[in-house]
């Protein structure tokens, strides 16, 4: 029998479990997330082979979601200096790239821009040629002001790739292929400015994920796996880890994606809200057909507008380590996170927390009760209903029609959720609710999309349709899904009445089972 292991690391755990073909659990392991990151991952690993005590020969897959390229990006730290050469002249120059940008984030990635010729219209007709001496002055220039990495545009790019692949082409002769260089088509959609954007997140965080990627691999080899490593990304389905390690910015939201695919599986319901609360924050998102609704507007990362695809999801401050303030009573959003086990009252520390409050109100039997036995009770009622106030608020920022809705509560922290939630028609709490983020992780499939804009006059409708269907399945395929397994899961449209020609954007989404 062949088994998978889904990993997830979290701010303040990190689970794993192993699933077998017929994707039934048969162990699971949580323990908190180390400074390092990867050493928490080799001890989830050994815990539940342990636990499990199957060969590892039979694991066929490993499956990971990670936090490290959003903690780099929201923390600053080690990232890389990027330089943008953006394909658009003479036409792209009113807005310039790094427009917009928060001073601090600017500082840490800036090296330079260059605008050069090239681009092209919405049907792919080219607006100018691209002439390669020019771009090899711009990679020359921005080089040597400093940049470490390069990301390159060019005016929609969705539709024609081929000067974005010129030039990357350009820049590894001129620097040799090492030389980290992403390309805007592969990380957003229609929309210079915000898929500009995210590929430069992209290059500013791709060598220190790409080594973080590395450090990953050895945990699993660590434990004598030599099974192929996947990485998730924002959409729910998975990515190889090499591209993973190209585009580390598609993975910045997999973490709530990775729990809404969790709670879908564990719960079987396709459509649902979900809340995933976690030992410091709350992520609240929709299920729709099964997978994670989508963000329908530009989704802003760390104060960077960007335009790739994105779970429509709400954080909050609130998490089973959320500290609870005093006079007058407040929740979050500081929290212990990792460091719930030491300092939360309940495990002899002297932080009061979130999980305390539960524990006094008996809603869970955790710890050492005596520890909280002293609070008020008043108070402790008071926290519990600033809990329930604050999950009812973000529910209904969600929701895009008036009623009732059913809600999946997952992650280890929703022990801290009142049961009695306003505008909720049933809660449902399925069994290993604490690590559906690892669940979903396991249970991933490979993806395929394709977006651009298209004419449907002279084709028809459906035809074009069809073709772009077929697209999207050979994407998912070449992804690594088996063909036969591979569906449809998304179709959007939408009529683009600023173009000639009865213009309409199509974006398709296909996904299907790793092969």
């Amino acid at each position: 029998m062949n088994f998978r292991i889904g990993i997830d690391v979290g701010g303040t755990n990190t689970d794993a479990v192993i699933i077998n073909e017929r994707n039934a659990v048969v162990s699971f392991y949580k323990t908190a997330t180390t400074e390092d990151v990867s050493s928490g991952v080799e001890k989830a690993v050994k815990e539940i082979l342990a636990l499990s005590k199957i060969n590892v020969k039979d694991i066929k897959n490993v499956m990971l979601g990670t936090t490290h390229a959003t903690n780099a990006l929201v923390e600053r730290k080690h990232l890389a200096k990027a330089g943008v050469i953006r394909l658009a002249a003479p036409s792209g120059f009113a807005i310039p790239p790094y427009t917009a940008w928060p001073e601090e984030l600017l500082k840490a990635v800036f090296a330079g821009y260059e605008i050069v010729r090239g681009g092209y219209e919405y049907s792919g007709v080219p607006l100018s040629n691209p002439d390669k001496d020019e771009i090899k002055y711009a990679i020359d220039s921005l080089v040597k002001k400093g940049a470490q990495s390069l990301a390159i545009s060019c005016a929609f790019s969705p539709v024609n790739h081929e000067g974005e692949l010129f030039a990357a082409e350009t820049a590894r002769e001129l620097l040799g292929g090492a030389f980290p260089v992403t390309l805007s088509h592969e990380t957003g959609s229609v929309g210079l400015l915000e898929r500009e954007n995210a590929a430069i997140l992209n290059a500013s965080i791709r060598e220190l994920v790409k080594n973080a990627y590395g450090s990953f691999q050895q945990s699993i080899h660590n434990n004598g796996i030599r099974a192929e490593l996947f990485i998730t990304q924002n959409d729910g389905t998975l990515m190889s880890i090499e591209k993973a390690k190209q585009y580390p910015v598609l993975t910045i939201a997999s973490g709530p994606t990775n729990s809404l695919r969790g709670a879908a599986f564990l719960s079987n319901k396709t459509d649902a809200f979900v809340v995933d609360v976690g030992g410091t924050t709350t992520d609240i998102g929709v299920l729709n057909r099964g997978f994670p609704r989508e963000s329908g507007t530009s989704v802003e990362i760390c104060g960077v507008r960007t335009n790739f695809r994105m779970p429509d999801i709400i954080s909050i401050g609130l998490g089973g380590g959320s500290i609870i303030n005093k006079n007058p009573a407040g929740i979050g959003p500081q929290s212990t996170g990792f460091r719930i086990s030491e300092e939360a009252l309940i495990f002899g520390g002297t932080t009061l927390t979130a999980t305390d409050i539960a524990v006094k109100n008996a809603h869970i039997s955790l710890g050492n009760p005596d520890a909280v036995s002293s609070l008020e009770s008043g108070f402790a009622r008071e926290c519990t209903e600033i809990i329930k106030n604050m999950i009812e608020t973000a529910l209904d920022t969600m929701k895009t029609q008036a009623g009732d809705v059913p809600v999946i509560l997952v992650g280890g922290g929703s022990i801290i959720v009142p049961r009695n939630l306003q505008g909720v028609a049933e809660i449902i709490i399925p069994e290993n609710f604490g690590v559906a983020n690892a669940i979903g992780a396991a249970i991933a499939q490979v993806s395929g999309s394709i977006d651009g804009i298209y004419n449907v006059t002279q084709k028809g409708r459906e035809k074009v349709l069809e073709e772009i269907k077929e697209e999207a399945v050979n994407e998912a395929v070449k992804a690594g899904a088996l063909r036969s397994s591979t569906e449809i899961v998304e179709i959007e449209e939408i009529p683009l009445a600023y173009l000639p020609s009865n213009a309409v954007r199509i974006r398709v989404k296909a996904a299907g089972s790793l092969g």
